[in-house]
Parts: structure tokens; C-alpha cells; sequence
């Protein structure tokens, strides 16, 4: 399926009225440390805490009648799973949630209250494509994996369509990547909206997958990454997430966990928002200088705010 800015338009007429239009936040102290005038896209505030609320939504909204009756599966480190989770509560859609054994607790905390089944897996020993396939098949379910899924490319995107029609056109858009669809989505909204603007990916440094595959020219996978952006510890772009990627994107550069802490400590000091580590890797290529952003109008997205008190309270005293 040939993905388009006419699929990010039909999510986006699918989830409104149910997804939050979220605010676009400025900073005079982040301007003036960067020379360039930054919009922080504030995904934190959106449902369920980050932007994949968006995608869970937008893919829930197109099943059929039959799929939405016998119900939904999803695996994910966490921000997906609340999404679906919530999503599917919503829409009266029955949810299984394939989760880490070391997903953290405020995650699954939260995927179990709104009211979805909760399976785990060793991410270190077990492959969870399988185990949620195994266990779709047995009990006739629907998948909605986090990332290498159309409707869920489309929902993702609908974050950026909001931003530049709220702010105009920008010079740079910088994007967290992790599978990519955060980022593909991205990519379609932007291209369309503001034809002339530079897409940049920002991932881990520990995990710079989708750097090494822009270089090869292939999808390059590796072993799973530690890092404390628990949201983006993928092992490889999409097989419907790259192509777009590939061929829209400027490049990908990366940020270290030193990095991630020090943007979530300016969020919370100045600017009053949580925002977890995954969600400060955009932020962090903007305030380290890994993408060249003076003299510039940046988005920056902020793609999530879930982040354990106590892991939040640690990074900060660090």
C-alpha cells in the first residue's frame, strides 16, 4: 500500500472529536540558546501521554464490524499499548496487549487500568512479532503493531498536519525514531504542508539503526539497544516505515542519554512540562547542535510524557 498525505487527512478526519488537538508551545529561553525559533508540538498532553494515541485511534476506527467485535492485539514497550489500550476503550473494541517483562510499571500500570488484557514477553530472549502472532491466530484477533502499520503511519502524522497549520510553514522539522512511524508520518504531512522544509530523524545514539540504514541503503537491524529512552528501543525501521523515510528525510542523527537528561530537566524547570526520554530526542538534536538550527523556523516534536516519577526524580537529581 502506497501511503499518501490523502491517508494523514482521512485519520485525521477519523479522530477528531477524540483525539486532542494539542498545543503548540514557545520558548524564549529555548529561541535564544538555539538562535532559531522553535515550536514544541506537545504530545505529552495528548491521550494516553504521547502521540501514539494518534495512530491506536486512527487504526482502531477503520476495522470492520467483525474485526472490531472480536477485538485488537498490540505489542509495544509501552506508549502504544496505553494507546490501544485507551483507544480500544473508547470504541468499545476489546484489547490484548503484548508487553516486555521490563516495560516500565507506570506503562503497564496504566495499559492494565484502561482495561486491557496484558500478556509478557522476554525481549531479550523471545521475538514479539511471534508471540503476537501466535497468539492473534489462536484467538482470531486483529494486530496493530506499534509502528509498520498504514493506518497507524497515517494517524502519527496527523501531530505535524496540526502543527503547520497552526504555525505556517518551517524551515526544519525535527522527529524521535524509533520504528519510523512517528516519523513517515511525518514525513507525508510536512511534504504536503511545507514543501520546502528538512525533515530530520533523531534516535539514540546506542541505537542508531535507522542511521546505518539511510547509509546502506537497506533496512539494517541490530540488537536490542539500552538506553533510557524506553520508547525507541527498536531494532529496525518498518518495511512500510523506510521507503518514505528514505526517500523524504534529510538524514538521521542521534542524542545520548546525557543528552535526553538534560533537555527533560529544561522542560521541567523551564517550561513546566514532563516530558520522558524518548520524547526529548528531537528537543535534544535541536539544543545539542547535531542538526544546525540558527537562524531557523524549528518544529520540534515532543512525541511523549511517560516517564515513572520515581525514574523522572532520579534523572533530574543526576
Amino acid at each position: 500500500m502506497s501511503l499518501s498525505y490523502a491517508d494523514v487527512e482521512a485519520a485525521a478526519h477519523r479522530i477528531d472529536g477524540i483525539a486532542h488537538r494539542t498545543p503548540v508551545l514557545t520558548s524564549r529561553t529555548a529561541d535564544a540558546r538555539t538562535g532559531a525559533t522553535l515550536f514544541f508540538k506537545a504530545e505529552p498532553l495528548q491521550r494516553a501521554g504521547a502521540f501514539k494515541f494518534r495512530g491506536a485511534c486512527n487504526a482502531i476506527a477503520a476495522l470492520s464490524p467483525v474485526q472490531r467485535e472480536r477485538g485488537v492485539l498490540a505489542f509495544s514497550s509501552g506508549n502504544h499499548a496505553q494507546a490501544i489500550a485507551y483507544a480500544g476503550a473508547l470504541q468499545t473494541v476489546p484489547t490484548v496487549i503484548v508487553m516486555p517483562h521490563d516495560a516500565p510499571a507506570i506503562k503497564v500500570a496504566a495499559t492494565r487500568g484502561y482495561g486491557a488484557e496484558i500478556v509478557t514477553y522476554d525481549r531479550y530472549k523471545e521475538d514479539r512479532e511471534a508471540v503476537s502472532r501466535r497468539l492473534a491466530e489462536a484467538r482470531g484477533l486483529s494486530v496493530i503493531p506499534p509502528y509498520d502499520h498504514p493506518d497507524v503511519i497515517a494517524g502519527q502524522g496527523t501531530a505535524v498536519k496540526e502543527l503547520i497549520e497552526e504555525v505556517g510553514p518551517l524551515d526544519l522539522l525535527l522527529v524521535c525514531l524509533g520504528g519510523g512511524g512517528l516519523l513517515a508520518g511525518s514525513c507525508l504531512a510536512a511534504r504536503a504542508l511545507s514543501p520546502g522544509v528538512e525533515i530530520w530523524g533523531v534516535e539514540p545514539e546506542a541505537g542508531n539503526d535507522g542511521q546505518q540504514s539511510l547509509a546502506k541503503g537497506e533496512v539494517v537491524r541490530i540488537p536490542v539497544p539500552v538506553s533510557i529512552a524506553d520508547g525507541a528501543l527498536t531494532t529496525h525501521l518498518g518495511n512500510h516505515t523506510f521507503p518514505i523515510i528514505r526517500r523524504e528525510a534529510a538524514g538521521i542523527v542521534t542524542a545520548t542519554d546525557a543528552q535526553l537528561v538534560s533537555a527533560m530537566r529544561f522542560f521541567v524547570e523551564r517550561m513546566k512540562l514532563v516530558v520522558e526520554p524518548t520524547g526529548c530526542l528531537a528537543a535534544a538534536a535541536a539544543f545539542e547542535g547535531a542538526v544546525p538550527v540558527a537562524g531557523k523556523r524549528v518544529g520540534v516534536i515532543l512525541s511523549g510524557g511517560n516517564v515513572d516519577p520515581a525514574a523522572l526524580a532520579r534523572h533530574l537529581a543526576a
